[in-house]
């Protein structure tokens, strides 16, 4: 994500699919305690991170969402079917989805009718039979109503945003529960495909490829793609009148932008260099992680941010050309790794801004060492109240503050003069490499850095993360 964040009704369809399993479900009702006999119980209402208590669930394992829907700019309701692939991870006789959508009318697991209720973002389902661990199964649930955004603590929007053409869609950290159920935490990542069909002349774009585009009787429906494993946060199929480009970078990768018409003007000059940015930033950091990139730069005043949607960044208005290389740096840093914890933000966003920095050095800008000393970054007062928060936690009110950003990116600044070009580079290759489409945290960062450069960097990562006040020494 890039600051600024300081930051007639039609029946919707979501199917849960859980993919076929060596252990057949056990019929409810096997007893307890007898060996080798299951011992269900719920799984968990929360994946506890204490930024967020309510997102994420326990007791099962989403490997594939499929969502197929239709969406009417003129009246803002949904007709939707999803299929959701997921693992029970325990033996199961109850598990939580995370959804703020719409009126939920049925649901069935495996084919069967069963009971549910909802709680705040908890859409909570009992199936029957029971589920034992390892099985796959398939959920289906029904509602019908309007998505709509959700607020975030630090009173920015999210989720299903309408625009004047269309839709707005982002979910970090918290957003995408307000169209689709969801297991709605970084930790449990999955891959997507997207059936959206729209009013014809409208564009819907999602995650990844583009795999057909068809129009029929007035409506055009956009099927795309996405195989590589994602986070929940990331998912967008956006919706509006867009003028669409296609690309490829020099290794051939597939570039697809969308942008709105009003956009276009002021966002040439971020477009014309994302395959440029691809190609720098993967020689810094390895192969680029994704089968495709991009943009879609949508018009979203009430947003008021770009926000890292995986191959396809989201911006809310004009793109500029650091934003732009901010965003696709994510592609690395927050996409393919995410987040073990929210706690753990600077990882995603000191990264991304540190490889602002360099791309505006490689485009003949301002130096890294110009931009870590300018008075938004190092040359801050040490009274300042950006030196008062704890980098490592910043909260949920300032995890999207520019104290993740720009701090975030000092701290990667001062670890490249501690260890050296050819050590932080490695150590920023293996952090892509060894957590590729997986989630990791801040004590996993600092454990590679110690590996990487033979050195004991316990001070070091203190004052830059775990200490309030400005670094004097390290």
């Amino acid at each position: 994500m890039t600051v600024p964040r300081l930051r007639s009704a039609a029946l919707a369809t979501v199917v849960l699919v859980a993919a076929g399993s060596a252990v057949a479900p056990t019929a409810a009702g096997a007893a307890p305690g007898a060996p080798g006999a299951p011992r269900y119980s719920a799984g968990a209402a929360s994946a506890g991170d204490p930024y967020f208590p309510d997102q994420g669930n326990g007791g099962y394992d989403v490997q594939h969402y499929d969502l197929t829907f239709s969406y009417d700019p003129a009246n803002r309701f949904m007709d939707a079917t999803a299929t959701i692939t997921a693992v029970a991870t325990q033996d199961l006789d109850r598990f939580d989805l995370d959804f703020r959508g719409p009126e939920v009318s049925a649901v069935t697991v495996d084919g069967h009718a069963h009971g549910f209720s909802r709680h705040g973002q908890e859409l909570v389902v009992t199936p029957r039979p029971k589920l034992k661990t390892g099985h796959r199964f398939t959920v289906v649930v029904k509602y019908a109503g309007v998505p709509g955004p959700v607020t975030d603590p630090d009173g920015s929007i999210e989720g299903w945003v309408p625009t004047d053409d269309g839709a707005f869609v982002v979910g970090e950290p918290q957003g995408t529960p307000a169209w689709l159920p969801t297991n709605d935490h970084p930790t449990d990542k999955a891959t997507f495909r997207f059936t959206a069909t729209v009013p014809a002349g409208l564009t819907a774009v999602g995650n990844g490829q583009l795999l057909s585009q068809k129009t029929r009787n007035g409506w055009t429906t956009f099927v795309w793609d996405s195989t590589e494993p994602m986070a929940t946060y990331l998912a967008t199929i956006t919706i509006g009148t867009f003028v669409v480009t296609e690309s490829t970078t020099s290794g051939g990768i597939p570039v697809y932008v969308a942008t709105d018409p009003r956009q276009v003007s002021g966002s040439a000059a971020a477009v014309a260099q994302i395959p440029r940015m691809i190609d720098f930033f993967s020689t810094l950091f390895g192969p680029y992680p994704f089968a495709s990139t991009g943009a879609i730069i949508d018009r979203a005043p009430e947003v008021g941010y770009a926000l890292e949607t995986q191959t396809k960044p989201i911006f809310s208005s004009p793109a500029s050309v650091g934003t732009m290389a901010h965003e696709l740096a994510h592609q690395w840093y927050g996409d393919s790794v995410s987040p073990e914890r929210w706690s753990d933000i600077w990882l995603n966003e000191g990264f991304a801004t540190y490889a602002q920095w360099m791309y505006t050095e490689y485009n003949g800008g301002a130096s890294v060492s110009q931009t870590f000393n300018s008075g938004s970054n190092y040359g801050r007062a040490a009274s300042s109240p950006f030196w008062q928060i704890v980098l490592a936690d910043p909260g949920p009110e300032e995890m999207f503050s520019n104290i993740p950003y720009n701090r975030g990116a000092m701290t990667l600044h001062a670890l490249r003069g501690k260890v050296g070009d050819d050590t932080f580079f490695r150590i920023l290759r293996g952090w892509a490499a060894s957590h590729r489409y997986h989630h990791a945290g801040t004590a996993d960062f600092i454990a590679l850095a110690e590996r990487e450069s033979g050195r004991d960097l316990t001070a070091f990562f203190d004052v830059w993360l775990f200490q309030k006040g400005k670094p004097t020494t390290w």
